[in-house]
Formats: C-alpha cells, structure tokens, sequence
C-alpha cells in the first residue's frame, strides 16, 4: 500500500477542485494534511476546554480518510467564506398562494447560494384546474411551480454556485400525482430535482386489495363539498377534511409509478407513514419531505449533518484468511466523529434563521458507514451471501450503538438537545429497540443529538478517499469510466479502478487472479440489495440512500415486485435504477453497462 494519502490521480485531483481551500487567488491549503488540520482546528475551537487535545483527535480521525465529513464540512470549515457546513436542508410549508410560493423560492435560492442542496413537499399546492382561492382563475398546479425552481436552480448555478441539488415530494393521494409521476418523460424537464413518491400505508394496502383510491385536497372553507374524508395532510399533525376529486384504481395509480421508474428512472418511493411512525422526534415533528438523497427525513427547515465512517481503513490484515475488521477502532472513532459532527452546529453559518433554529432545536447528526462493498472483499465476503448481512448488521449495530453512547456523554458534559422530552423520546419505537444501558442513559442524562444514524451516497468523498466503494453500495466494477466536473464546470471522463482491487493487484501482483469475493453490482440480485439495506435498516434512526441496478432488459413484474419486498422488508424508500435513453448516466462499465446513483453528478450530495 502507499504511504501517501492519494494512490490515484483522480482524489487528488477531487481534493484540488472541491476542497483545497483557496482566498483571493492564494493557496492556502499546501496538501490534503493542511486541509484536515483547517477543519480539525476550526471544529475543536467550539469546544469549551481542551481544545488542542480535540483538534488532534479529530485530526487522528480524518487522517488517511478513516472518517469522511461531509463536503461542505471538508469545503467550508477554517475558511473565511460565508457557507453552510450543512450538505442539504428541507425548506419550508409551500403555501398555496402566490406570495407563498414565491417567498418559498426566495428561501430556496438562498440556501443554494450558499451551497445547500434543498427538498420541498409540494402537495400543499392546489392541484390544476382547481379554483384559486379570491382571484378568479384555476390553479396551474405543483409540477407548473416546479418548473420555475428548476431555472431558478439553474441561474444560480450559473453564478458559479455550487452544483446544486434538490428534493421534490408528492403525496400518492394528490389530484395531480399522474402529473407528477410523467413529469420526466421528457428528458430536458426537471433535471436538477429528484422526485419521489410519499406512499403511505393505506395506499399498499389499496394496492394489495385492488381498491379504488381518492384523490383528494383539504378543504379551505369557500369550495362546494361533495364527498369528503379525513387525511393527515402535509403541513398538519392533525387529521384535516379533504375533498374527493376523483378516484382511481390503486393498482392502476401503483402501475404508473413502476412504469415511470422502469422507463426513466423517477419518481422514487418513500414510505411517509413508516417514516414519521419511526421518527425519534414522533412527539413535535411531522416529516413530509427529505434532504434530495433521500436519507435524511426532514421537518420544515431542518438540516443534515452528514458523515461517514471508512471502513476499507479497519481492516486487519486484508485478502489474509485471518482478516478481520477492528470493531473497537470503528468504535472510538464513532465516539469522536459524534462530537465533531455535533460542533458543526456551533461553527456553522445558517442561509435562513429559520433553518438555525429546527437545526439546533435537534441536533441531529446522520453519522454512517462507506467502503462496506470494498471492506466485504478485503475479509473474502462476497456481497450478497449470508455472511455479508451478518457483518454488516453487526458493524452498522456498533456503529449505532456506539454514536448514542456517544452522545449520552455529550449530553452529560454539555446539555441535551433542545427538543427533548425524555417521557416521548424515550416511547419512540426506534429508541425502544436500543440496549437497557442506553436507554437507561438517555432518561439520566439526556442526548446531545435527536438523531445519530444515516447512510448517504458519498461519490464524490468516496473519490477523494482512493475510490472506495460508495456507502454500502456494490462495487460497480474494479475499472470503469465515469463523468468528473473540472474547476471550470466542463465534464470530462476519467478511468477509475476500485480501491479493493487497486490494493489487492499492489499486495499480489497485475497478473494475480481476482478471489471469488470480488463480486460487480450486475451480478447481484436485486433481492440481496433490498437484504443488505435492510439489515442495516435496523440500526439506522434516520434512512439510506441506496440504488439498487437492474439490466435494461430486466422483466417488469421483477422490477416491480423489488419495491414491494422493500416495504414488506421495512425499508423507509427504494431506488431502482434500470438503464434507459432518458436519463444520463454516470458510470460506464468495461463491459458497457451503465449504472446511476440516486443522484446524477449534477446533484451530488457532497
């Protein structure tokens, strides 16, 4: 292995462009270690004492990219820019009204502007055709309104903001949900938001049942009521009377999703009531909407702090029979990331007072693992047997385990989060399935952060890394081509080898044989995708961003039985990705077969 930190032209050509800290056209950051005392000075300067002992230890967790923050902490952190540390935020109630719709966007330009990614809830928006309320004309409905945040995401990027990314959520019962779902056949509408689907229980069940389903909107006071039921509606805790507009059949409303998502690959499924029934924070949020990855559920304003653990650097001894992961490393570690994420809400600046306000009323962190795919190799695991669920259940357990402890000490040194009341938290479901010891903790002395857990899509610090395998995805193959925007904002295309096989090849030789471990995405099943996010599902208080990839010629009634088994299986969303001519692709196989992330590289999360 290198004893440099880059073995690959392309990380250090990453850290150049993305997080090598420049001001008025000096260079500040010398080299990648620069970079990683910046953000370790910076972070441990929020602590109250013992500071240097702080920032050595954070230094010690980002050195050889054993902890990955996410981007806008490695971008923004020790630098005189006025930026969010936080990757994403879900903004606010879009009010149905003119001036609502449009003080929303205001919201959501200058949130970009300051590089955060934004998810919106769309279905407080009157569907088309209905009467706008004391002006006389119908409604254009939400997917209209979309469209100007679309070019308003595409003219702040062109003032050389950051690539921008955004969240688009529709609740399965809107009028306008057909709308919705065909809203990216064609391939130029739309392409800086993803798009996913808030299915709710009732909904599957309808589905199951082969009932009619309503389309329906809450009612405002001045329409003509005709048929009327009680809905939960976005924006609202409280059940609210909804007008029926009409009705459909649910698998017939069920079908147009899969086909859409079978043919370009959007809209994606959330499953909105297992989110907010697992929610820590059940008592005083309703969540409609997520960050655009998908991982981080989100109230009104609130934000996500991301951060990885790389497991490619806890390996002992790797491709040797007696290779093991060190458990209790990954355990310290997750201890001193707990912190360093949690002094990120005291470092950072907020685009909105609104945000800092959510934001630091919870203080939740999304703390989760990468090079899982890379680490299974490394140990003779091959991704997708048995032995594959088992380990990564049992680090992503520890991972959990070890980040509420972590917390508890935090909370016992420097107060719970805001929002706390340890009667509720302590009766949420997730908190319930915790060990005695950290529940017992929690009612003692609190927890500095509502929730810990979240596993995001890490392309680009994945890169950085020495092109570990991204989160706990696959890895795609050990060399392909993939799209790489330059400092000038052009794309060009690089040739990438996987870190486990780059490694392997050093510690045996060009000519060796790949183990049988070394297994490429297009060889698992679509089942034992849904099984490994699953069996991490457990342990996660937040979600996971995963794509699962299928052949383009890749059955239907398969394709849409894979979401089925991601709710029977308790997941809280599902991305499938089939290839097709409507969407762009990111990487190319030797082979020639193409794989998408949930997210382009237009819309990274870091």
């Amino acid at each position: 292995m290198s004893d440099g930190p880059f073995i690959s032209d392309i990380s250090s050509h990453i850290w150049d462009t993305r997080y090598r800290y420049r001001e008025s056209g000096k260079t500040i950051d010398l080299n990648v270690e620069d970079t990683w005392r910046r953000v370790a000075s910076a972070l441990a300067g929020m602590e109250r004492r013992d500071k240097a002992i702080w920032e050595q230890r954070f230094y010690q967790i980002l050195e050889s990219f054993r902890f990955l923050p996410g981007g806008r902490i490695l971008a923004g952190a020790g630098t005189s820019h006025r930026v969010t540390l936080f990757n994403c935020f879900v903004m606010g109630e879009v009010e149905d009204s003119l001036d609502g719709i449009f003080e929303a966007l205001k919201e959501g330009a200058l949130t970009m502007q300051q590089g955060g990614g934004v998810g919106y809830d769309f279905s407080t928006l009157r569907p088309s055709g209905e009467p706008a309320r004391g002006v006389g004309v119908t409604a254009s409905g939400p997917v209209s309104f979309m469209r100007i945040w679309d070019s308003m995401c595409a003219t702040i990027l062109s003032t050389g903001a950051r690539r921008g990314a955004m969240m688009a959520t529709l609740r399965c019962d809107h009028p306008d949900i057909e709308i919705f779902i065909a809203a990216k056949r064609d391939p130029g509408a739309l392409r800086h938001f993803n798009l996913s689907v808030l299915v709710t229980d009732d909904f599957m069940r309808a589905v199951r049942e082969g009932a009619d389903w309503p389309l329906v909107f809450p009612l405002s006071g001045d329409e003509s009521i005709g048929e009327v039921v009680e809905r939960t509606w976005s924006g609202s805790g409280k059940p609210r009377r909804c007008k029926v507009l009409r009705r459909v059949g649910a698998r017939a409303l069920w079908g147009k999703i899969m086909r859409a998502t079978y043919d370009y690959a959007e809209p994606g499924v959330i499953f909105i009531d297992r989110v907010n029934r697992m929610n820590n924070l059940w008592y005083c949020e309703q969540i409609s909407a997520t960050n655009p990855c998908g991982e981080i559920p989100l109230p009104h304003y609130g934000a996500c702090n991301l951060g990885a653990i790389n497991l490619t650097q806890f390996v002992r001894r790797p491709f040797m029979v007696d290779g093991d992961l060190d458990l209790e490393r990954i355990s310290a570690t997750v201890g001193t990331a707990v912190r360093l994420l949690d002094n990120v809400y005291d470092l950072s600046h907020f685009p909105l007072q609104k945000q800092a306000h959510t934001a630091c009323a919870s203080r939740r962190i999304g703390l989760g693992l990468t090079g899982l795919a890379d680490a299974l190799v490394m140990l003779g695991i091959r991704y997708g047997s048995p032995q594959s669920f088992a380990l990564g259940e049992k680090v992503m357990e520890m991972i959990c385990h070890s980040a509420y402890r972590a917390s508890i000490d935090l909370a016992r040194e420097k107060g719970a989060f805001p929002a706390f009341q340890a009667d509720p938290y302590l009766a949420g479901e997730f908190i319930r399935s915790l060990p005695v010891d950290i529940v017992q903790g929690i009612r003692r002395h609190g927890l500095r952060n509502s929730h810990l857990t979240a596993i995001a899509p890490t392309g680009t610090i994945s890169l950085l890394a020495n092109n570990v395998s991204s989160g706990l995805e696959p890895i795609f193959d050990w060399e392909y081509t993939r799209r790489i925007r330059g400092a000038d904002g052009g794309l060009s295309e690089v040739n990438l080898a996987d870190y486990a096989c780059r490694q392997f090849r050093l510690q045996y030789g060009e000519d060796a044989s790949l183990p049988k471990a070394f297994v490429r995405a297009d060889e698992i099943a679509p089942e034992a995708h849904i099984r490994m996010q699953a069996a991490l599902q457990s342990h996660v208080d937040s979600a996971i961003s995963k794509t699962i990839n299928v052949p383009a010629e890749f059955d239907f009634d398969a394709f849409r039985s894979i979401y089925e088994m991601a709710y029977d299986m308790g997941l809280k969303g599902c991305t499938v990705f089939r290839p097709n001519p409507v969407t762009g692709q990111v990487l190319h196989a030797n082979g020639g077969s193409v794989e998408k992330q949930c997210c382009s590289i237009e819309r990274e999360a870091d």
